[in-house]
């Protein structure tokens, strides 16, 4: 039985976190006193390790700001997760349950996460959607350089046991789509995340349907044997 991997990327791909995050982004900036940047810019960093976000975000910051920035996102973000409450601040997708049920249902699949989340923020994630048990790895800003540097998908194969090309990466950023390319793996970009399909120029497949996932996995996997 040849083990195979499927890793995915968190907000844009398995939830809908973008008010939340914008949100949160607002308030920080905010609370400096500064302008806060346009939605579309915030959702363009969406990916990216919380520091290298910022940084995109804000160029022009005076020594200390950056810092400030990103404790206040956390801040803002934390709170308004705890008043609102997982699924209403970052409801999952339709049918993406079903999907990981379907692919944990088979014995040689294996799931894993790559996110620009903190520890701290997966794990509040994965506990208010109770999907703990669908992901055997699970690789987190904390532990890694930012995406699109392949960190997260190498340690996930390291520990999984599973070579780069019997591995996929799903997500809906650019940022996503270099990672896999750079870790060897698929690159399967989707459509209804917050980069364009226009801006998803490295993935080798777009899905505009999670419902087709596991149906596309077992053409390739074929392919593959």
């Amino acid at each position: 039985m040849v083990l195979r991997l499927v890793m995915f990327d968190v907000d844009g791909t398995l939830v809908d976190s973008q008010n939340d995050i914008v949100d949160s982004m607002t308030e920080a900036f905010q609370g400096l006193g500064l302008k806060a940047p346009k939605r579309e810019a915030i959702l363009g960093i969406v990916g990216l390790s919380l520091d290298r976000a910022i940084a995109q975000l804000a160029p022009n910051a005076r020594p200390g700001q950056p810092e400030a920035l990103v404790e206040g996102y956390k801040a803002a973000y934390m709170r308004n997760r705890s008043e609102k409450g997982t699924e209403a601040s970052s409801p999952l997708y339709p049918h993406v349950r079903s999907v990981l049920q379907a692919l944990h249902a088979q014995d040689n699949v294996l799931m894993g996460v790559a996110t620009g989340k903190s520890r701290r923020g997966l794990d509040k994630l994965l506990d208010g959607h109770d999907l703990r048990q669908f992901f055997i790895t699970q690789q987190v800003a904390d532990d890694h350089p930012s995406k699109p540097h392949p960190s997260m998908l190498m340690a996930a194969a390291s520990e999984t046991g599973v070579e780069a090309h019997q591995a996929v990466m799903i997500g809906d950023t650019s940022y996503d789509m270099e990672m896999a390319r750079a870790a060897g793996m698929l690159a399967i970009g989707v459509s209804w995340g917050y980069h364009s399909r226009e801006k998803l120029t490295e993935a080798h497949i777009v899905l505009d349907d999670i419902r087709l996932l596991p149906g596309l996995l077992d053409q390739i996997w074929g392919q593959m044997a």
